[in-house]
């Protein structure tokens, strides 16, 4: 099968480009890519995870969000209280620092196991157990540290090495893993060997959800056993906006991620996306980011949004991973999954490590047991005469959104490779400060000054404008670029 993979991480798009290579189609590289990453992105996904699968099938093109983010944990729990948390500080490179909530109490029901399967049994083509052997086979023998990972493993240092489960994953003779170390999960490899032969509900029911649930319940979590056996995949209908003469399809409420990129590219086209790099174009770009921030019901004719924005998302960090895929068929998925910044639990004998997405948000009491968490996560495919001409989708916390924002328009308006516009420097608006990455003409900058933005000017690309994944089909020609801020990769299969 031909087709083209973006990820964040080279093995991880090279699992799902081997896939497509054995004849597996869109939804089955995603999965078995998806698999690898659990492993080689380790401090961003797995199956303690939650997230989003956007899937487009080209005989009927028709797509579905399939939605197994994280819910809210205590069922059956006739007391539910916020138990304390353990606070961590974590620097994200330059002195920029933010507290983390972590352990036991922080983590939420995942669902990135059976999200997986819902979605490979739904549309997948070839079975579901040969899609494991690579991932299970870099956990049992080890994945060699690359500088991005290195780089995640030392700003998440005080969570990956949290508690003594996790500390004989993630450190070595007392210290924390180096790029050039090899990360070894031999507990997590017998767990993907368990989910390929039983399935991932094997995760939710039985012997291993009653470890699960024991382990957490001990050391103050609320995950209980009916939490897991009560956990469900929801299939959603995507929200979708008109942008030069294309269709964006992306994530829709409760997560307010893509409702607010629908609502701004529409704004941004009546504006007019202006040259790219330039002192218009970032101005129409920032007018857009701030009405996005600003609007609380201001877009009511688009369903759902007034309910979307009212709910808090969860402001996932640098947790978050996405994957990029399209097929030579024209089918076409977008995959976002998270572990938020990671609880430092991991479940003994398991190599399970339990999000902390309870722990992401400033809560007075619970919420709901059972309720979905929303999410800024926007995994997104742009159609062309109802065809995929993109699928992108971003890491990045409240910058996720801008990311996916600035890399469709830089495909669908300036008509740029998907290498270019993944490289291209990018923009936030963050309050009043219009932050810009380095490589923006500086004379530019100095017009935005002069226009009366407040910019705050950085040297270099960061990974805090986010790390997209993107893949372009048009004329029969696919492309796939990963984020160099993150050491990102893409594969074609021709």
């Amino acid at each position: 099968m031909r087709g083209a993979v973006a990820a964040g991480h080279p093995l991880t798009a090279q699992a799902g480009a081997d896939v497509l290579a054995a004849g597996g189609n869109a939804v089955d590289a995603a999965v078995g890519a998806a698999l690898v990453s659990w492993v080689a992105e380790s401090p961003l996904t797995g199956p303690g995870a939650g997230g989003f699968m956007l899937v487009h099938r080209a005989r009927d093109r028709s797509t579905r969000v399939y939605d197994f983010f994280v819910s809210v944990a205590g069922l059956e729990l006739e007391q539910r209280e916020l138990a304390d948390m353990d606070r961590v500080d974590v620097d994200f490179s330059g002195g920029s620092t933010q507290v983390f909530h972590i352990g036991a109490a922080s983590c939420a029901v995942p669902g990135s196991a059976v999200g997986l399967e819902e979605a490979h049994r739904s549309f997948g083509s070839l079975p579901w157990r040969d899609l494991f052997g690579p991932a299970i086979d870099l956990a049992r023998n080890g994945v060699e540290l690359n500088k991005g990972q290195a780089y995640l493993h030392a700003i998440l240092d005080l969570i990956l090495r949290h508690t003594p489960e996790s500390r004989a994953v993630s450190e070595r003779d007392g210290e924390r893993l180096v790029a050039g170390d090899m990360l070894v999960q031999a507990d997590l490899a017998n767990t993907l060997e368990l989910i390929a032969e039983q399935g991932g509900r094997v995760l939710y029911e039985g012997d291993l959800a009653e470890e699960i649930s024991n382990h957490l319940r001990a050391h103050g979590g609320c995950i209980t056993k009916q939490d897991l056996e009560e956990y469900r995949v929801i299939r959603r209908r995507p929200v979708r906006a008109s942008f030069c003469g294309e269709e964006y399809l992306s994530n829709p409420p409760p997560s307010a991620g893509g409702i607010l990129i629908a609502y701004g590219l529409p704004l941004l086209e009546e504006l007019g996306p202006g040259d790219p790099g330039t002192a218009e174009a970032i101005d129409a770009l920032a007018r857009v980011m701030r009405e996005q921030a600003n609007t609380r019901i201001a877009a009511g004719s688009v369903s759902g949004l007034a309910r979307a924005l009212e709910t808090r998302a969860a402001v996932v960090s640098q947790g978050t991973t996405h994957i990029s895929v399209v097929d030579g068929k024209g089918n076409a998925v977008a995959l976002t999954s998270s572990t938020g910044a990671g609880s430092g639990v991991i479940v003994p004998g398991t190599g399970i490590h339990i999000n902390n997405m309870i722990g992401e948000f400033d809560l007075a009491k619970p919420p709901r047991a059972g309720a979905r968490l929303s999410s800024m996560m926007s995994p997104s495919v742009v159609l062309k005469e109802g065809r995929p001409h993109l699928v992108v989708g971003s890491a990045g916390s409240l910058r996720l959104r801008g990311s996916v924002l600035q890399n469709v328009v830089n495909v669908v308006a300036h008509n740029l490779p998907v290498e270019d516009a993944i490289d291209r420097p990018r923009v936030h608006l963050e309050g009043e400060d219009l932050h810009c990455e380095g490589g923006h003409d500086p004379a530019e900058l100095d017009k935005l000054e002069q226009m009366g933005w407040n910019v705050t000017r950085w040297r270099r690309q960061n990974l805090y404008f986010g790390g997209a994944s993107a893949v372009t089909f048009e004329d029969g020609k696919l492309a796939a670029a990963g984020d160099p801020r993150r050491g990102g990769a893409g594969v074609v299969v021709e």
